[in-house]
């Protein structure tokens, strides 16, 4: 199959490159699972941008500095803030139901996270994510020139070094489509496209518990690295201070907005004579409104100190018609499992949330590899530093995203060579798949337990053993046994575990979402961490 632009992924990013050059080029949507299954529908908070004049592009600009520990690349934060406005007008041109108030200038509710100095959070009640999806699904599904692949899992890029012998002074490779597997069939299809798009979310799975949905498994990261791109800033993975404790509530998340409309984080019955405390204001002045780092190890910390499973986080005393109207899904989604968060606290954990590195993309989304963009939290722009603001992302998205399609309508076309059918001539059935999922819940949990929210230089080697042993076995089931949904995930979760723990090696102090026992200082000097694949080197 041919097309001019080949996206993989189908959140806001992906969604977004889509809908700017379906006018000019054919464009194919890979997705793993349904169109609304990615992180993007999941997200309940908003999207910042500066849409009053009592705020200003500078105050944003330096909240999201501030946020990012020093990391940040100004120019790139510059760039997406100032394009926010934008950005924002384009999706309610496209019908986006954001939360009405006739008293607000744009005549849109605006709330504030986390992090943030103002009020600029716009949003639709609690589900923001969904409704953005919910309407550019709509137009997608509408466009004749884009065509859907759901339930279809991306295996590997097809880069001009796999198809010729690699010589002493060959030009640099260059993209030109990937292998795909039908999930329905088990067909290996071969995509053919001039300009391919990486816009596969985040790794949250890599870890145990996270807020995340199951697509979440850095395969865009992974294909990328494997194909011969940097990567940066991958050990600053953001815990999300508040996921709903519940064994029956897996990765629900209780937006940033509840702390952000007065939500107060209280010790729970089993601190004793503790409980019902606030804690927030031992650990920093800013108390609930610190960002998510601050927060994530202020609770992991009380969880440790006290033996707890989880504290509370407790909006019920403002009136509970304000919560119902602002919070319908959280408030929903409580009641079905016994807590009215109108007269009693909501139980919080905190989770792996959001990847802040990624691959290294200028502000067009390209990469190092000719042919091949990334965008969104697949990719690195610099925006987000050693910890990302609260709702930057889906900014983020929206705006590189529209830079991305701007970039690929400006070229002239080309040409693709042909490309080969996918070889599964030398490969049979896996007998024991069991292998696969033991695999997997082993790398979640050493994950969990030694590349967590506070990390020591001990725990992160013996995560790098782990990962060593781990990838042999897996990268000898991949060349052996026919590949499986479940098998590509794990090796792209394999891949980025390993990218994750040597960024986190290669820092040597604590900065933004890197916490070090042993380096627990911060370095006068902000540089963020590149990893080259040896191909490149």
């Amino acid at each position: 199959m041919k097309f001019d632009v080949a996206i993989v992924g189908s959140g806001l990013a992906g969604l977004s490159v889509a809908l700017h050059l379906a006018e000019t080029r054919t464009v194919a949507i890979i997705s793993k699972r349904a169109l609304l299954d990615g992180a993007s529908n999941w997200a309940q908070g908003g999207i910042a941008a500066v849409l009053d004049s009592g705020d200003s592009h500078t105050q944003h600009i330096d909240d999201t500095l501030v946020a990012g520990g020093g990391l940040c690349d100004e120019g790139a934060t510059r760039y997406i803030v100032e394009h926010g406005r934008e950005a924002i007008e384009w999706l309610i041109e496209q019908g986006v139901p954001f939360t009405r108030d006739d008293t607000a200038e744009l005549g849109f509710h605006l709330t504030r996270e986390g992090g943030h100095s103002q009020r600029r959070i716009i949003h639709a009640a609690d589900a923001t994510g969904h409704a953005v999806q919910v309407t550019l699904e709509e137009k997608v599904r509408a466009h004749p020139n884009i065509s859907l692949f759901e339930h279809h899992c991306a295996i590997d890029l097809i880069t001009s070094d796999k198809l010729h012998p690699v010589k002493k002074g060959n030009a640099q490779p260059k993209c030109y489509g990937l292998y795909v597997q039908d999930e329905k069939t088990g067909q290996v299809l071969t995509f053919a496209a001039e300009h391919t798009v990486m816009a596969t979310g985040g790794a949250g799975k890599v870890y145990l518990y996270t807020t995340n949905p199951d697509t979440a498994s850095g395969d865009g990261i992974a294909m990328a690295w494997r194909a011969g791109c940097r990567v940066s800033n991958m050990e600053f993975i953001q815990f999300h201070p508040t996921c709903l404790y519940h064994p029956y509530a897996k990765s629900f998340l209780i937006t940033e907005a509840i702390r952000g409309e007065g939500g107060l984080l209280k010790l729970p019955p089993e601190a004793g004579a503790a409980a019902g405390t606030r804690f927030m204001l031992a650990h920093d002045e800013r108390a609930e409104l610190a960002p998510r780092d601050v927060v994530a190890r202020a609770i992991d910390f009380e969880i440790k100190k006290r033996g707890l499973d989880y504290v509370h986080l407790d909006i019920s005393h403002k009136p509970a018609e304000f919560l119902i109207e602002h919070f319908p899904t959280i408030y929903a989604r409580c009641l079905e499992l016994g807590i009215d968060i109108t007269k009693q606290p909501i139980p919080i954990v905190p989770a792996a949330h959001y990847t802040c590195g990624g691959v290294v993309t200028d502000l067009q989304g390209r990469t190092d590899l000719p042919g091949l963009y990334a965008v969104g939290e697949t990719a690195c722009t610099g925006l987000h530093g050693a910890n990302r603001l609260a709702s930057n992302s889906l900014l983020e998205c929206v705006v590189i995203g529209r830079a991305c399609a701007t970039d690929i309508a400006a070229k002239a076309p080309g040409e693709v060579p042909y490309l080969p059918d996918w070889d599964e001539s030398r490969v049979t059935d896996a007998d024991e798949e069991v292998v696969i999922a033991h695999n997997w819940d082993e790398l979640r949990r050493f994950m969990w337990n030694y590349v967590g929210i506070v990390r020591t230089t001990k725990r992160l080697e013996r995560a790098q053993h782990r990962i060593a042993l781990l990838k042999e076995e897996i990268d000898e089931y991949y060349q052996n046994f026919r590949i499986t949904h479940d098998l590509l995930e794990l090796r792209n979760l394999v891949d980025v575990a390993n990218l994750i723990v040597n960024s986190a090696l290669q820092r040597h102090e604590s900065r933004g979402l890197h916490f070090s026992r042993d380096y627990p200082e911060t370095l006068p000097k902000a540089l963020p961490s590149i990893l080259t694949p040896s191909r490149r080197k």
